[in-house]
């Protein structure tokens, strides 16, 4: 069974909560964080912590360096994490703004995952656990930098799959819906740096979209804890024949199943009632 992991966006939510029970559960975890006070935080916290920022290669290489040197040149199982969401409509995305949410969602993910796989091509055996989302899935409007980026997501993880038949690495997909995080926080603070709400025909659905970002608890209904995340990281973990896929929340099982039932007009017209203002 699978007992050293890394975890990429253990800041805060999913990722340090995933930390602090896979540890209980008797896993050596090492969990990393982006800025260095919240690698200081996880280390107080009693958790074996580096630093490590997906939008840098040299952070990359640095932040699983010093994740080995800890782990003694071991590493089960990589939980690649950390992403945070860009909300905002397609025409008012800049490449900029497309090519960060890229940075940090995707590309990042991809170079730490290609520096893992030779470790565990040696040992033999190995996890690469992708937290993806139901908007991996289908989409909403104006969350098509965060769709865009989990439907290359799920493409590639899929396509890393099949390569690696027979490797010994499994590669396991967890697709969360609303899950209670910082996560609208962080998607306030990028839709502030990237969008200019004033000189957009979206104006009006952006301010209804700034109150529900800043309002706090659960918003969206069947939101759950991340213990619902865990629950299924701990099968992903420990089958001995983990699925490809596992669905977190209602909404994702059930937008799973109708974007395979419905047409896709009536698919529409459907998303557009769940998340159409935004």
């Amino acid at each position: 069974m699978s007992r050293t992991i890394l975890i990429t966006g253990c800041s805060s939510g999913i990722g340090r909560f995933c930390a602090q029970e896979l540890k209980t559960r008797g896993y050596q975890v090492i969990a990393s964080a982006r800025l260095p006070a919240d690698v200081e935080h996880l280390q107080a916290a009693g958790l074996d912590a580096v630093q490590l920022d997906l939008e840098h290669s040299a952070s990359i290489a640095y932040g699983l360096e010093a994740a080995l040197a800890i782990s003694g040149g071991r590493l089960d199982a990589l939980f690649n994490n950390g992403a945070y969401g860009l909300p905002g409509a397609v025409e008012d995305l800049s490449r900029d703004a497309l090519r960060a949410q890229f940075e940090t969602n995707l590309f990042g993910w991809h170079e730490l995952t290609c520096r893992v796989i030779p470790i565990m091509r040696a040992q033999g055996q190995g996890r690469i656990i992708q937290n993806s989302s139901v908007l991996g899935l289908v989409t909403l409007p104006y969350r098509g930098a965060y769709v865009a980026s989990k439907f290359a997501l799920e493409g590639l993880t899929d396509t890393l799959r099949l390569e690696l038949a027979g490797s010994g690495i499994q590669v396991i997909l967890i697709e969360p819906g609303p899950i209670l995080s910082h996560f609208r926080d962080n998607a306030h603070a990028a839709y502030q740096r990237w969008i200019d709400a004033k000189t957009s025909v979206h104006q009006a659905t952006y301010q209804a979209m700034e109150a529900r970002l800043q309002r706090q608890g659960a918003v969206q209904p069947f939101t759950l804890g991340p213990q619902a995340v865990l629950r299924q990281l701990i099968r992903a973990l420990e089958s001995p024949r983990p699925k490809p896929r596992y669905y977190v929340t209602f909404p994702t099982h059930l937008f799973a199943a109708l974007r395979r039932i419905l047409p896709t007009r009536v698919l529409d017209a459907m998303l557009l009632r769940v998340g159409g203002q935004g």
